[in-house]
């Protein structure tokens, strides 16, 4: 009796070589890091002086969001305290606003996100592109689910299933 062969399967990588190249490539990551630095330095000076707005505010909190994911990745770990207080920041930052639309900081919630933002800076420097990627789409989907548990539909889709 013939012994059948089994076709096994190469185990290739998921991306290709130069992808992966890429992923590892200082020189494709620094514009994209400096630019996310960039958006983040300019709100947070923004805010500093007063001219903050609600489209900056959000720019500090999907990077601070990713900050707290690149923290769940094994990025600068040791600090993640830090981030959760430039969170807080955050929160009063929002809650302090004023209706006419003027947005600024107090001496604290500045310290806190200088700080955090200085954590961001090194958790970008040691994380991989593909680490950076994973964590903003991991911020993504959670911005999606707290809108969707905001607007209601994960009450009404709640509703609808137990019927």
């Amino acid at each position: 009796m013939k012994k059948k062969s089994t076709n096994m399967k190469s185990a290739r990588p998921a991306m290709s070589p130069l992808l992966r190249a890429l992923t590892y490539s200082r020189a494709a990551r620094e514009p994209m890091i400096d630019a996310m630095l960039l958006q983040c330095y300019a709100a947070l000076d923004a805010f500093r002086r007063g001219h903050g707005s609600q489209p900056l505010f959000m720019t500090l909190c999907r990077h601070m969001l990713v900050a707290e994911e690149l923290c769940q990745f094994g990025h600068a770990t040791d600090c993640e305290n830090d981030i959760t207080l430039a969170h807080e920041a955050l929160v009063e930052l929002d809650t302090r606003h004023s209706p006419e639309g003027a947005w600024s900081l107090e001496e604290t919630g500045y310290t806190r996100l200088c700080t955090a933002l200085a954590v961001f800076a090194e958790q970008l420097e040691e994380a991989t592109l593909e680490h950076i990627a994973q964590a903003e789409a991991r911020m993504v989907t959670q911005s999606i689910v707290a809108a969707n548990m905001r607007s209601g539909v994960g009450q009404a889709q709640a509703a609808v299933s137990q019927n």
